[in-house]
């Protein structure tokens, strides 16, 4: 795939004796297919400094969007994701100093969930990571964290013989999701895509656009996959209209952030700033089958080492409401005398398990499956129980 390298941005120098002014309000910044969603009557929400589309009251809003990706196909823009590139004779030592995950088992087009640490063992972001190429590898980073994440990438691998690009304003990113995402992306494209196995990539033509980047990944629970198409509005929207002209024989429907949010929660999929964060590490995060403690050397593995010898004090857990209510982001997590001893990361309504559900961080003496505890709601406890998780697996194909 050719990428497009950003071009530099120029310095604003202030001098220090310069009077004080307001510092404007930061601007809402906008995918390519923001037209687009304003058409179709998306509702629309500021997410991390984006004004994206929460969900698609024509489509019949989260619930049958949810409903819609675990049984058939709904489509997400996700352009406010980032990507990095790093290429050259040093892009693996690099990628390997930054990330958990062990990147010199990829075979080239294949891709792995990993995570960029802190030296104190915390989470800088988690990340896909892809090879692309004998020397090239893209990671996929989160939309709140992408200035962050460039910075970071771009300060920890000076040492290596690499380029280290910002892509993230490139591409506009489509994901298709659901069972019949590979039925629907498959009429707009000459990649053979029952050939492309989970987490791997592969580059076709899709709507007539050459040497697109297709990765059969998501953030949905379900099978599915990622389109990178150039970012400018006239493209993206043609893409994006073929793909939902493409899909109606499969009930395709457009999707939110709602849609997403819920989605992600049923399959215990992390999200920075909840379940993940620079105050937790991998082990409380019960993200440990991702890191390679076994790699020589990697940012943060020193310290988990540590905290792993001194024992972890909370964990993750799955919980399901007992008694009616939701348990919110960020409700006190009670024992059954009323004492606070954690806290929800992320709670909703389950549309397609029909419960009420909830991660959240409690001590590890509570973490037992069927352990019972209480959500503050409204200043009252409501009863629940830890269970396990993921909360859904997608069905194993016959």
């Amino acid at each position: 795939m050719s990428f497009i390298i950003p071009a530099a941005q120029p310095l604003l120098l202030i001098e220090e004796n310069l009077p004080a002014v307001e510092a404007p309000t930061p601007t809402v910044r906008k995918t390519a297919l923001n037209p687009v969603h304003r058409q179709m009557g998306a509702k629309m929400v500021e997410f991390n400094g984006w004004d994206m589309p929460v969900e698609y009251p024509s489509a019949g809003g989260i619930i049958a969007e949810h409903n819609a990706v675990r049984n058939g196909v709904g489509i997400f823009d996700v352009s406010h994701m980032g990507d990095i590139r790093l290429a050259g004779p040093g892009a693996l030592a690099a990628v390997q100093h930054i990330s958990m995950n062990d990147a010199s088992r990829l075979a080239i087009g294949q891709a792995q969930y990993s995570a960029l640490l802190y030296p104190q063992g915390t989470f800088v972001d988690d990340v896909i990571v892809h090879r692309l190429g004998e020397n090239e590898y893209l990671l996929v980073i989160n939309a709140g964290t992408r200035e962050k994440d460039f910075n970071w990438v771009r300060d920890n691998t000076h040492d290596f013989d690499c380029r280290v690009e910002n892509l993230s304003d490139d591409f506009t990113q489509i994901a298709i999701q659901g069972p019949k995402g590979v039925n629907l992306l498959q009429k707009l494209t000459d990649a053979t895509l029952s050939a492309v196995k989970f987490y791997w990539v592969t580059r076709g033509t899709v709507c007539g656009l050459k040497n697109i980047l297709i990765a059969r990944t998501g953030y949905t629970a379900e099978d599915g996959f990622e389109i990178y198409v150039p970012a400018d509005e006239a493209t993206s929207a043609m893409v994006w209209n073929n793909v939902l002209e493409a899909g109606k024989e499969f009930g395709v429907v457009p999707c939110g952030l709602g849609a997403r949010n819920t989605l992600r929660l049923e399959g215990k999929l992390p999200l920075y700033g909840h379940e993940i964060s620079d105050a937790i590490n991998v082990w409380e995060a019960g993200l440990d089958r991702f890191c390679k403690m076994e790699k020589p050397e990697f940012v943060g593995r020193d310290a988990l080492e540590k905290a792993k010898v001194s024992g972890v004090k909370r964990l993750l857990v799955g919980v399901e409401m007992m008694e009616r209510g939701i348990a919110r982001d960020g409700y006190r997590v009670l024992d059954n005398g009323g004492r606070e001893i954690g806290y929800v990361t992320s709670g909703s309504y389950a549309p397609f398990l029909k419960k009420n559900i909830a991660l959240a961080y409690v001590p590890i003496e509570f973490a037992n499956l069927g352990t019972e505890i209480k959500i503050e709601i409204r200043g009252q406890g409501v009863k629940a129980q830890v269970v396990p998780t993921p909360f859904y697996k997608r069905p194993k194909k016959q």
